[in-house]
This record gives C-alpha cells, structure tokens and sequence, in this order.
C-alpha cells in the first residue's frame, strides 16, 4: 500500500508539463538511445537524490536558506529565458528543416545533454520545495511505512522518464514533416519562456 501511494504521489508531481519534459520529450524524439539513455539517468538519479534529501530532514535546511534559493532562481530564469529564445528560433526559421542532432542542447552530444538536463533540474528552485520539502514530509508522516514509500516514489521516478525518453520515439513518423518540428519547438519556446519569466518574477 505504502509502495503504491509513493508510486501515485511521485507520478502526481513530475508528470506536469515543465521544463524537464520538455526537453525529454524532444530529446527522445530526435535522438539516439545512447543519448537519451544519460538525460533519462540523470532525471531519475537527481529525483531520487532530493527525495532521499528530504527524507533525511534537508527540506528544513531549504526553507532557512532564501538566498540560496534566490540565486538559484535567478540563474534558472536566465537558462529557461535562453533555451526558451533558441527554441522560439527553431520554430520560426524559414524553412522549419528537421534539426540535426547536434543542434539539440549547448554543447550538442551527451555532455551536451547530460548538463543541460542537469541545469534544468538542479536550477529550479520549485524542484527543492516540491521534491526535497513536500514530498521529504510527506515520506516522514509514513511512519514504518516510510522506506515503501520512498522506494516508490522513487520508482515513479524511474518509470515515467523511461517512458517519456524511450516513449517518444513512437512519435517520430508524426515528426518526418518539419512543420510538426516547427510546432513542437513553438510549444517548448512557450512553455520554457513562461517557466523563466514565473521564476524571474519570483513566482
């Protein structure tokens, strides 16, 4: 039972549409398994490290610390405002050809991928109040249920980056026309402009 409300809570938070997926979703459409293979670690590594973080009482340390959170906010809507411009610029290029791979992320490849992601997830600051904090206190009300229902949070995790990675691919005959490219870049353009502009502003 424990397992399952874990599995539900985690699934409840990470599958809006955010940053994070976004980016998987394009990612896992476009490229090879042995690129979206590390995004889809590094998203379930870094879930599991902050819940892991806020079972261990970290989410007190978070909350008594707004400069941290300041600093990491700012320079998330600064990455989010970027990567939200390079995607609106995608979407308006005449022509709208396919991308190539390496036109991905900065730095293209998977070191590329891999710090992108990172910066995605680890500068957002609602990734600490909503993974380490909520999610930290909900797992310590458990009682002797805790470590079920931290595993499947975890778990939830695991399973809905690997399919929304390895999923995409089903997408890709929709993708062979550019103009599905063009679209799908608009709405990543919107929702990572949106998601900055919230965090410049302080929300």
């Amino acid at each position: 039972m424990h397992l399952m409300l874990g599995l539900l809570t985690g699934l409840s938070l990470i599958i809006a549409i955010g940053a994070q997926n976004a980016y998987l979703l394009r990612l896992g459409i476009a490229e090879r398994a042995r690129v979206v293979l590390p995004a889809v670690v590094v998203c379930a590594a870094s879930d599991a490290v902050l819940i892991l973080a806020g079972v261990l009482g970290v989410g007190a340390l978070v909350q008594s610390a707004p400069v941290a959170l300041t600093v990491v906010r700012v320079l998330g809507a600064a990455f989010l405002l970027t990567y939200g411009l390079m995607a609106a610029r995608r979407a308006l290029r005449p022509g709208g050809e396919v991308l190539a791979a390496r036109e991905l992320a900065p730095g293209a490849g998977v070191r590329g991928v891999v710090l992108t992601m990172l910066a995605l997830t680890w500068l957002n600051p609602h990734v600490y109040l909503d993974t380490v904090v909520m999610l930290g206190s909900i797992a310590n009300g458990q009682d002797e249920g805790r470590a079920w229902w931290v595993t499947g949070a975890v778990l939830a995790s695991v399973l809905w980056f690997s399919a929304l990675g390895f999923g995409a691919r089903m997408l890709r005959p929709v993708f062979a026309r550019p103009v599905a490219w063009r679209v799908l870049d608009g709405v990543i353009a919107v929702v990572m402009g949106l998601l900055g502009l919230r965090l410049a502003l302080g929300g």
